[in-house]
């Protein structure tokens, strides 16, 4: 399911009280499986809004690819509101338009209202590395600034190379409403805030079995939980033998990432004076970024089925010397796998499985920001409100094709081919 290997994140979190086993049966209005941004959003939602609420994480909070990831606040979904628009529509576009910055702008206000330390700088780059690429960003803005986000500016050839030390881009496109932050330390920020608001928290608190009804009840090995609502919020970490009828139209693959030794300030500088996080605009694309103490972070290089490489360095080092050739030299402290949650569509799924009994899964590589709109969704859902749950919950989840048997070797075939497309830049 992904190795945490020898994690930057884990080794700089910031101290916090622990969470305990559950240990006896207790009973809570709303049971969320999962402790990754999409069970802590909705758990931190729902206490701000009076519900009892438990949650159960089988390993620690932040666990699987909230606490692993490259901690970049993309907008948006892994499908752009013009992919959407094709596909089901004006009106579902206009729809999903009118969220795609609202999950960057939760991120700050708990940030602020919590007062959680984790790093946070504005400021994100999508870089282009071919004509089409930037045609497609010359789009992008006028897409995103007729959806309310003024704050993009186009970059040329020598206005990237200002922004970033690499001659590997044609230009690029600055979100100002976009950034970066440690995203161990948000989850473990939004945790407290959940436990100052009264809610549970309970780690190595795996749900082993279920029984539907009023009330639903969950299993741990030590405890249970009777829960007039459940959440399933595992991703690509949920066991699917725990709820089958998540797992057969999404599919968990793994991303894996490098962090440096500290840079000197000089050099940190010279690579991104602005200290603007990066990611490029390949189908399988790849992303850096600086964290708070001058060593830049660089990840990329996805494996469909969530199979581990032997050597992550390997992996990634030639796509890091491409970029910046001036760090030949470059020494990693830090490298780490973990897995993300991929669908056929490349749309987050939200859905209802029983008579109050709800799922948010499958962000695509896009989660941070996606995950923390989808805990505000299913907060309004359950308090009467659910057009913008159903926004999502109406769009068809399409079966990977072959099923579970050929889906991995079906979008490794894919994969290459568009790997191809962006070494040809068609």
């Amino acid at each position: 399911m992904g190795k945490c290997m020898n994690n930057y994140y884990t080794a700089t979190a910031n101290y916090h009280a622990p969470w305990p086993q559950l240990e006896e049966s207790i009973a809570c209005d709303v049971c969320i499986i999962g402790g990754g941004f999409t069970g802590l959003s909705s758990a931190l939602f729902l206490t701000e809004a009076g519900y009892d609420v438990v949650l159960l994480e089988a390993e620690g909070i932040g666990f699987g690819a909230s606490g692993r990831n490259g901690g970049q606040l993309v907008n948006s979904w892994s499908r752009d509101v013009d992919i959407i628009q094709q596909r089901y529509g004006s009106d579902v576009a206009n729809m999903f338009g009118s969220m795609m910055f609202e999950g960057g702008d939760i991120i700050r206000d708990r940030i602020d209202r919590y007062a959680i330390a984790c790093d946070y700088r504005p400021g994100g780059i999508f870089a282009a590395l071919n004509s089409r690429q930037m045609r497609q960003l010359y789009a992008q803005q006028t897409r995103w600034t007729r959806f309310g986000n003024p704050d993009l500016t186009l970059l040329d050839a020598s206005a990237m190379q200002r922004e970033v030390a690499s001659k590997h881009y044609v230009g690029g496109l600055l979100d100002k409403r976009g950034g970066h932050l440690h995203p161990l330390n948000l989850a473990l920020g939004e945790a407290e805030a959940i436990r100052r608001h009264g809610g549970r928290i309970y780690e190595h608190s795996a749900a082993l079995h279920l029984v539907y009804g009023s009330p639903n009840l969950i299993k741990t090995a030590r405890g249970d939980v009777k829960a007039h609502y459940v959440i399933f919020a595992g991703n690509a970490y949920l066991p699917p033998q725990l709820e089958p009828r998540l797992g057969n139209k999404s599919m968990p693959c793994g991303s894996h990432i490098v962090v440096s030794e500290p840079l000197s300030t000089d050099t940190a500088l010279s690579l991104l004076p602005n200290n603007y996080c990066v990611e490029d605009c390949n189908y399988l694309l790849d992303y850096f970024r600086l964290t708070a103490d001058n060593r830049l972070l660089y990840g990329g290089g996805v494996t469909y089925g969530a199979q581990d490489p032997n050597d992550i360095d390997a992996r990634l080092q030639p796509k890091l010397l491409k970029t910046f050739p001036q760090l030949r030299d470059i020494a990693f402290n830090y490298r780490w796998s973990g897995n993300f949650l991929l669908t056929l569509s490349r749309m987050p799924q939200f859905g209802q499985l029983e008579k109050n009994v709800y799922y948010m899964q499958g962000d695509s590589g896009h989660g941070v920001t996606g995950t923390h709109l989808a805990g505000k969704l299913i907060a309004e859902m359950l308090r009467g409100r659910a057009e913008r749950f159903n926004a999502f919950a109406n769009l068809p989840h399409l079966p990977f094709p072959g099923g579970r048997r050929f889906k991995v070797p079906l979008m490794a075939i894919g994969a290459a081919w568009y790997t191809l497309r962006d070494r040809l830049g068609i």
